[in-house]
């Protein structure tokens, strides 16, 4: 089960780069269930989800290089790019720091993943989160996925103003 809480960004950390982190790029065979192909520095990975916003089940199995290049040609929608910065949060935590590239460049999201509902539920996020957009199906990665480039723009042109100045 993944339990996990999303939000926007207003400020970045400091020192943001002696964090360990890794280099995505995510394809989405189906959206409805949700299957993801995704490479992760040197690794491939398929992950079925469930449905859901907060909490939902979730399956990862490794993939060859060679299975995640088939798959690549049966996607829908668009690559997602990002950097994956891992940083270790005072409640124990780990904050998953994504800053996306290319088509969502300028995006900046994290995401918190909880044993439970009750911790996700009482979770008290750092001053340099913003809006927590868990239940906001327009920040889901299957949904940034199926965006087109008009779509993106308009997303983005919204967010402007937010995420000024923080890359």
């Amino acid at each position: 089960m993944e339990i996990e809480r999303k939000y926007l960004i207003k400020q970045l950390p400091e020192h943001l780069d002696s964090y360990p982190h890794d280099i995505i790029a995510q394809a989405y065979v189906c959206t409805c269930p949700v299957i993801r192909i995704r490479r992760k520095n040197d690794d491939y990975i398929l992950t079925v989800k469930s449905e859901g916003l907060l909490a939902r089940e979730e399956v990862e199995m490794p993939l060859s290089r060679e299975s995640f290049t088939h798959l690549s040609a049966k996607t829908d929608g668009i690559i997602i790019e990002k950097t994956r910065y891992k940083i270790p949060e005072s409640h124990g935590y780990l904050i998953e720091l994504d800053i996306f590239h290319g088509s969502y460049e300028g995006l900046i999201m994290a995401e918190i993943e909880f044993p439970d509902i009750d911790s996700a539920n009482s979770y008290k996020a750092p001053g340099w989160f913003g809006p927590d957009v868990t239940m906001d199906t327009r920040f889901h990665n299957s949904s940034l996925s199926q965006n087109s480039p008009e779509e993106i723009q308009k997303f983005l042109s919204d967010l402007q103003g937010y995420h000024k100045d923080l890359t």
